[in-house]
């Protein structure tokens, strides 16, 4: 079969699916159940929540998407991590940077005190060795991490991994396969909350699986069945439309966070940009708490909201809204303070973006 491009890949996801019709478009199967010829005799859909074709087409895409031997199309990003949880069993224990998402903490916590199944969290590479014990079980990265966007070299610690005889677990929610595909640098298994970038219009919560090697495909697929953690047809096939224009949509996310960075270096009453110079994920500190408030009140063009990763520019304040479980002491020390922002640059114009910070900040320069 001819290589194909992965933007090329992305707008095909799905077409011509149905032999029958020849549709273009892949149709969305809503039926629960799956007629038998007789005992024994299968389609190869018996249940809708074992096997359905609309969920299957973007299971295969992103598993393709991803270098994986199989997908998982779940029903929201922290069922995804649920699923990957069920790996496990009691007295394990998982590597974990400092700085995560609030949700994925919150089900750390809850998986340890309620199965003994710990979290072992690390501030630098240099700590990780003499974290790892007979009880060590798996290495478990956001790389570039939500909301410090700390980027992580997925090559070393593959190499870790592979010397300890670790599972390497890679959230690729920020980068996407567009800009990274860990399975390629030695994780064996990537996950996403597909209700951002990749479904890319808030209008869908999923989340996505990728595994590599059969006897893991297995243990997955038996959870996500017996668990029924699977996403909806209808929420599978707007996950493949929003695939299809999802290197599009990228492409500008990139160009206007790299001016929206830049644009805030500048800024006397930002302290800190934290950008890795790819995608639309940035974070920045304001230069006093007291600041936060009025900011996200005067933001007219770009809206304060919980999410991220949409066509639509969005600012979040960790401190109360992704990270508010976390121990104010503990959040702080980790590096998630009072004064920190996450911005997702949407793709409008980003002169217009600009903007409104720009108005934003006069506004404050004049009352603080």
């Amino acid at each position: 079969m001819t290589k194909r491009s992965i933007e090329t890949k992305l707008v095909q996801l799905g077409n011509l699916s149905d032999a029958k019709t020849g549709a273009v478009n892949p149709p969305i199967y809503m039926s629960t159940a799956y007629k038998h010829a007789g005992i024994g005799q299968s389609t190869g859909y018996d249940y809708t929540r074992t096997k359905n074709p609309t969920r299957e087409i973007l299971e295969k895409g992103i598993a393709d998407l991803e270098n994986g031997d199989a997908g998982y199309a779940c029903s929201s990003g922290m069922a995804a991590v649920q699923l990957i949880l069920s790996l496990f069993k009691p007295g394990d224990e998982i590597i974990v940077p400092d700085d995560i998402y609030g949700g994925t903490y919150r089900l750390l916590k809850t998986f340890g005190e309620t199965y003994n199944i710990n979290p072992v969290y690390f501030a630098s590479l240099e700590e990780i060795e003499g974290l790892i014990n007979e009880n060590t079980k798996a290495i478990f990265l956001e790389t570039p991490t939500n909301p410090l966007m700390i980027e992580f070299d997925l090559d070393i610690f593959a190499s870790i991994c592979k010397k300890h005889n670790l599972l390497f677990i890679v959230d690729n929610t920020f980068y996407t396969p567009y800009f990274q595909r860990p399975i390629e640098h030695g994780a064996d298994i990537v996950l996403h909350s597909a209700t951002k970038y990749i479904a890319g219009h808030n209008d869908v919560l999923a989340g996505l699986v990728v595994a590599k090697g059969q006897e893991l495909c297995e243990k997955l697929a038996f959870a996500h069945n017996g668990m029924g953690l699977v996403l909806s047809p209808m929420d599978s096939w707007l996950v493949i439309r929003g695939l299809k224009t999802m290197h599009l949509r990228l492409k500008q996310h990139d160009s206007n966070g790299k001016q929206v960075a830049a644009y805030l270096e500048t800024e006397p009453l930002v302290t800190d940009v934290l950008y890795t110079g790819k995608g639309g994920m940035l974070s920045f500190r304001v230069k006093s708490a007291e600041m936060v408030n009025p900011f996200l009140q005067k933001i007219q063009l770009i809206t304060f909201a919980e999410s991220l990763g949409g066509v639509e520019s969005f600012i979040t304040y960790p401190a109360t809204q992704t990270h508010a479980d976390i121990p104010y002491e503990e959040r702080v020390a980790r590096g998630v303070d009072d004064r920190l922002l996450r911005f997702s640059v949407g793709v409008e114009e980003a002169e217009d973006i600009i903007a409104d910070l720009k108005q934003v900040f006069e506004q404050l320069r004049s009352e603080f």
